[in-house]
């Protein structure tokens, strides 16, 4: 798996596995790379979302047998509005930090599928990044995402997704630096 994975990895895999799909419109990117300013190496990402009104889609349910599916609508139901934090320690290189790598990655969320999201850019600095994210499914979902080196060593998002008439997630990430070496930490 590619190494860029690992700084969007909390952000996309909350994605994926909170709501069950992916999104869609423009990229509008600045003429020059911009990165965040952070410290590569070794961090920690703890994320914690809040699910509300999801429902199992149509296409997804069709795929599934009846065991699967009620399975499924019991975790969701089980998750109901109450959060759900996961800690990660990660390995972060300088090539991560570009915020075009993270916008290309979002766009590429859902790799099993020649579907594509799109990202539009609302602004990008070397300490923040807002940007909206489009699917277009099946189910359409959209997510409004802020990205903020808080200083070199920490950072954090938030993040609000929406799902094609199957509710919503609230997504919150904290981040922060462990150190400059990366042993022992996978890649």
């Amino acid at each position: 798996m590619k190494k860029a994975r690992t700084f969007v990895h909390v952000i996309v895999i909350v994605g994926i596995m909170v709501t069950l799909d992916d999104f869609l419109p423009t990229v509008t990117l600045d003429a020059h790379a911009e990165s965040f300013n952070v410290k590569p190496g070794a961090w920690e990402m703890t994320v914690t979302t809040v699910a509300s009104g999801l429902k199992v889609s149509s296409e997804l349910s069709a795929k599934m047998t009846p065991a699967q599916r009620a399975q499924m609508e019991q975790m969701i139901k089980s998750r109901e509005g109450k959060p759900h934090t996961m800690t990660s320690q990660s390995c972060i290189t300088k090539d991560d930090l570009s915020q075009d790598r993270i916008i290309k990655e979002m766009e590429d969320e859902d790799e099993d599928t020649a579907v594509r999201c799109k990202v539009k850019v609302l602004s990008k600095s070397s300490t923040k990044l807002m940007l909206d994210q489009l699917c277009p499914g099946p189910p359409t979902s959209t997510t409004h995402f802020t990205i903020e080196a808080k200083t070199t060593e920490s950072i954090a998002a938030v993040g609000e997704r929406s799902e094609g008439g199957s509710g919503k997630t609230h997504i919150d990430i904290k981040g922060k630096w462990l150190r400059a070496s990366c042993e022992g930490l996978d890649e």
